[in-house]
């Protein structure tokens, strides 16, 4: 159950702001929820908005004391330490609304579904240029964090985005990522 929460905010200094470093933040912990085999660990960024698109600096993690002080107590923040401040760990408000924090992914790279679309039909860059003008891009407006795969070593965007709130909690497990697809956090 998510009944306890700490945040951690990336403090930026003269050479690097507050995305790079969230980015590196939520990384480590992404490895760390890996090798403990973390499903009972969610995140939220009370920071989110929209108008400016943006997680803000404080990644927040839900969940239940012992797990959230067990986690804590591992080294996954090696490196990090001068760049984060964290709270104690802390109930979370009995009151609070629930929601859920989502990934959304989007198929935006006009290039890349060329070459899907060669591949599925035989077609030339000719044909699936025509198919697909550039004009098809969608550009996602969801706050994202920059990440890089560990299997390819690949940069992508960890587009984020917020379900709709609910006066009652859903439980369920996180993925490695602390997102919960139907899973909810305390949202406040």
């Amino acid at each position: 159950m998510t009944t306890h929460y700490v945040d951690i905010t990336v403090v930026p200094d003269p050479e690097t702001g507050v995305p790079p470093l969230l980015g590196a933040l939520y990384d480590r912990l992404h490895l760390a929820l890996v090798q403990q085999r973390l499903e009972s660990v969610g995140i939220s960024f009370p920071g989110y908005g929209m108008a400016p698109r943006t997680l803000g600096a404080t990644l927040r993690l839900h969940g239940g004391s012992d797990t959230l002080r067990s986690l804590l107590q591992t080294d996954w923040l090696k490196g990090m330490r001068d760049h984060v401040r964290m709270t104690d760990i802390a109930e979370a408000p009995s009151n609070a609304p629930h929601r859920t924090v989502q990934r959304k992914q989007f198929k935006t790279s006009a290039d890349r579904l060329r070459r899907r679309r060669m591949r599925r039909k035989g077609e030339t860059a000719e044909q699936a240029a025509q198919a697909i003008p550039s004009t098809m891009e969608r550009r996602p407006g969801l706050p994202y964090v920059h990440l890089r795969s560990h299997s390819t070593g690949q940069p992508f965007c960890l587009f984020i985005a917020l379900g709709p709130l609910a006066p009652a909690a859903t439980p369920g497990s996180f993925n490695s990522y602390g997102l919960g697809g139907t899973t909810t956090i305390p949202w406040f």
